[in-house]
């Protein structure tokens, strides 16, 4: 009987020890992971790598922060205008034929900063203005005026682009654009266009068709 315990108990150890020993052998594998890996099957394919946009640099930027005013949204006014034709009806397929000229939105932050710049821009094309020096039909030279846009760090790196009195930029956070003329400034803050004219800015409207 003595001889027939010990042979149990040895065999009982034995795969006491066998089974022990597989615990740890397995979680030394899993150690080799860090914890903060995520499994091969979560990771994203080469093929679909997120594409990375390089922000437009700056410029025309206030000392101070604009104040933004609260966006449309949180006033409970989420009605958007409606795109009509020349009778006041709204035209079918007019957004789909037109979305060449439409300009991107902005948020309020954006148009804030963008006003903000809008009256920089003014500023300076006012003083253009002041020194006279106009050529034909009351436009001034276009060196004038990129020089006037350099004063605020706006270059060609902010799609500028002047012709016959007109102008435009993306300050990096909104276009501006308006005329200057012997007898006219305009500026307006808005969105990119989302094709504009061919050999010009993004900031200038397509006067083309489709």
């Amino acid at each position: 009987m003595s001889i027939r315990r010990s042979v149990t108990a040895a065999v009982l150890l034995a795969v006491t020890l066998t089974a022990c020993g597989t615990e740890p052998g397995g979680r030394q594998a899993a150690a080799g992971v860090p914890e903060s890996a995520e499994p091969s099957g979560s990771a994203e394919p080469s093929g679909s790598a997120r594409p990375s946009f390089s922000p437009r640099p700056k410029c025309a930027r206030p000392a101070e922060p604009p104040t933004v005013p609260p966006s449309p949204s949180s006033t409970g006014n989420t009605d958007a205008p409606r795109e009509q034709n020349g009778n006041g009806d709204g035209a079918p397929h007019y957004a789909e034929n037109h979305a060449y000229r439409m300009q991107g939105s902005l948020t309020p932050e954006r148009r804030a900063w963008g006003v903000a710049s809008a009256r920089l821009i003014r500023a300076e094309l006012e003083k253009v203005r002041e020194e006279g020096g106009a050529g034909a039909y009351g436009v001034f030279d276009e060196r004038r005026i990129a020089a006037a846009l350099a004063r605020l760090g706006c270059g060609k790196e902010h799609g500028v682009y002047i012709g016959n009195g007109f102008y435009s930029v993306h300050t990096g956070d909104a276009c501006v654009s308006g005329r200057v003329t012997e007898d006219q400034l305009t500026v307006k803050a808005h969105g990119a266009y989302a094709e504009p004219h061919p050999g010009t800015g993004p900031c200038v409207e397509n006067r083309g068709g489709h």
